[in-house]
C-alpha cells in the first residue's frame, strides 16, 4: 500500500523531474547518462552499448552446483521465492528432481541468470504444488551483501537456570508444530485501508491519542512470569516477584548490507514476492 504525492493546491499528482544543481536546470532523459562513482564525486561513465554489454545474458537454464542439507542454508540468505514449472517435455525431470529433494531432504545450489544479472538460488521440494510435489527457486544473497552479526552489541549477561527453565515453560504453552501463514494478517494494514474508505466516503478519519508512556525497559522475566500465571492460576506467590530486570532493550540492524546503488535499491521494492518461472 503506498500513496502519491499530490500538489496541495489543486490535487494534482506531481510528476518526478531530475535538476542538475550545477546548472540549475531540468534534465531531460535523453540527455542523461549513467556513471560509477569509484572516488568522491569522481565518476566513469558508460554509453548505452557499454552497458549492455556488461549485462550477463539471460538463460533459461539453471545450473545446479550441488546438493546440500536443506537446513543448512542460514535464512538470513533469502532474497526472493518464486515457484518453478516444468517446460514442455520436461515433466518427468521436473516430477523425478523434486521428489529426490523431497525424499533426501536435500537442497540444490545453483546458479541462475536473469534481467543482466547472475544470482545465485537454491531448489527446493514443496508439497504446495498442483498435482503433488513442487519446486521452489529461492534466489540468495551473496555473501558480501549479508552483514556480520557481529556487528550488533551483546553485552554479556547471567542467565540463571531457574529463569530459563521459567522460560522454557512458557515456550511449551505456546508451541505449535507447523507454521500457518492464514492464522496471521496484516492489522496495520487493514486499519489504513478502512480508513481509507471512509476517507472515500467523505467522513472522517478518528484520531487516536498519543501514547505518554516511553522509553519503557521490558522487565523480561516479569512479562513471563505474567505470561504463565495467566495461564495456571494458583500459582506461589514469591513466583510473582522480579528476578532481574533487562538492562537495554533491544537494537535492530538490518541484516542485508546497504544496497550499492540507489537505482538497485529502488528496483528491489518493485519486485514481487512471488511470480512464476519455467524451469528448463
Amino acid at each position: 500500500m503506498s500513496f502519491n504525492l499530490l500538489h496541495a493546491k489543486c490535487g494534482t499528482r506531481l510528476k518526478q523531474q531530475y535538476v542538475c544543481p550545477l546548472d540549475n536546470e531540468i534534465v531531460p532523459r535523453d540527455q542523461m547518462i549513467k556513471g560509477y562513482e569509484f572516488a568522491k564525486e569522481q565518476y566513469v561513465t558508460f554509453t548505452p552499448e557499454e552497458l549492455k554489454a556488461l549485462e550477463e545474458k539471460a538463460t533459461q537454464a539453471i545450473d545446479i552446483a550441488h546438493f546440500i542439507p536443506r537446513e543448512r542454508v542460514d535464512p538470513v540468505y533469502y532474497d526472493k521465492a518464486y515457484y518453478l514449472g516444468p517446460d514442455k517435455g520436461g515433466e518427468k525431470a521436473y516430477r523425478l528432481l523434486a521428489t529426490v529433494m523431497q525424499e533426501t531432504d536435500r537442497a540444490a545450489v545453483a546458479r541462475y541468470a536473469a534481467r543482466g544479472k547472475q544470482y545465485i538460488v537454491m531448489l527446493r521440494a514443496s508439497d504446495a504444488a498442483q498435482g503433488g510435489v513442487g519446486i521452489v527457486m529461492q534466489t540468495l544473497l551473496y555473501a558480501d551483501e549479508v552483514r556480520p552479526f557481529s556487528e550488533v552489541p551483546i553485552p554479556e549477561a547471567e542467565v540463571r537456570e531457574r529463569e530459563v527453565e521459567l522460560a522454557k515453560q512458557l515456550v511449551e504453552q505456546i508451541t505449535a508444530e507447523t507454521f500457518n501463514p492464514g492464522e496471521y494478517e496484516d492489522d496495520v494494514r487493514k486499519r489504513i485501508q478502512a480508513d481509507i474508505e471512509r476517507k472515500i466516503a467523505g467522513k472522517e478519519i478518528a484520531t487516536s491519542p498519543e501514547p505518554t508512556e516511553t522509553g519503557r525497559v521490558i522487565d523480561l522475566m516479569e512479562a513471563l512470569k505474567a505470561s504463565l500465571g495467566s495461564k495456571k492460576p494458583g500459582r506461589p506467590a514469591e513466583d510473582q516477584q522480579t528476578e532481574e530486570k533487562a538492562s537495554s532493550p533491544m537494537v535492530r540492524k538490518p541484516a542485508r548490507a546497504a544496497s550499492s546503488t540507489g537505482e538497485d535499491a529502488a528496483s528491489s521494492k518493485t519486485e514481487h514476492r512471488r511470480r512464476s518461472k519455467r524451469a528448463s
